[in-house]
Order: structure tokens, then sequence, then C-alpha cells
């Protein structure tokens, strides 16, 4: 199992305005799809917090942004579940991602800025993949906000698309012997 993130975010470390706005990432001019396809085939579930679920059901309603990904969103309401959606709480993460263990999964984390803050304090991420857009907002809502978690990570690519740069990251995992 491998946890990633992918994830766009502005110079200042903003993944969208106060207002849950976007609009700052379209007007930046790419290339393609900038690496967003290659990414998307190699995962198989994602996981996403109920504000970005909202946000995606509003900007797209008329259909499902991941369809063929089973998409896992984490959320205190209750919502129905449908074929490619379910709604689980954060106290059931846990056992989700244990389930996941000894198979072959590769799950995108997809936001929000909560739920990646969430991932990190449990030491779950393995991968991330954030694309800097040449923008800076001032304030918003932060990639990733304050909390307990510190790790280091190592550079292992960049790429360039037009005016993005995405940098590609293998957080290093610390292992304890007694």
């Amino acid at each position: 199992m491998r946890v990633r993130l992918f994830i766009a975010t502005t110079l200042d470390g903003y993944i969208a305005t106060t207002d849950d706005e976007l609009q700052w990432l379209f007007d930046v001019q790419g290339e393609g799809d900038n690496g967003y396809g290659h990414f998307y085939e190699g995962v198989n579930s994602i996981i996403m917090g109920r504000r970005t679920y909202e946000w995606l059901k509003r900007e797209q309603p008329e259909q499902w942004a991941y369809k063929g990904k089973q998409t896992y969103v984490v959320s205190q309401h209750t919502f129905e579940n449908t074929a490619e959606i379910s709604f689980i709480k954060l106290t059931e993460l846990h056992a989700l991602l244990s389930s996941f263990k000894a198979t072959d999964q590769k799950i995108w984390v997809v936001g929000g800025g909560q739920l990646i803050k969430y991932f990190l304090e449990q030491d779950w991420v393995d991968e991330l993949q954030v694309t800097v857009a040449p923008v800076l907002l001032g304030k918003g809502i932060p990639l990733f906000p304050e909390g307990s978690y510190s790790q280091h990570l190592k550079l292992v690519e960049t790429t360039t698309y037009g005016q993005f740069v995405e940098l590609h990251y293998l957080v290093e995992k610390t292992s304890t012997t007694d």
C-alpha cells in the first residue's frame, strides 16, 4: 500500500482562497494536463474530506470527477453511499487503511488541508507530489496547516509544466528498534 498526496499550491502555500475558490489555478499557463493523467492512472483509491467532496459536486454536478476509482469521503455527516463513493467517519479511517495494508493499493489523498494534516500526523503519507503555481494569494486555506507532525522528505524529481513546477518527494520513514 502506498499513500500519495498529489496537489497544487500557490507559491505562498495555499490550496484555495478563503472562499474555496481555485480560479488562480486555472489562470496559470500549464502544459497538457500538467502530469495529472499519468498520476491518476497509478492510483486505485481516493480519499478526500467532505469540503473537497462538496466543492467537486458543486463545480461538476453532472458527473463524478473520479469515475472508475473507489472514493472514500471522510465526514462526520451522514450521506448515502453509491457504487463509487463511500462515506466514512474519521474514526473508521485506520481500519480502512489497515484493510489495504497487504494489498498493492495506491491511495490518493486529494485533500483538503485538514485531512492532509491528519494523514501527516498519523505518519501515513509515503509520497508527496506538490505542484507549485506562480501565484501569491496572501491568505487562504493552507496546504499544510499547523499540526503535530514532522517528516523528512527526499526530493526524487522536479518537473516543469509551463509555469507550474512539480516537486516529487518520498517521505523518509524512520525505523525504530527496541
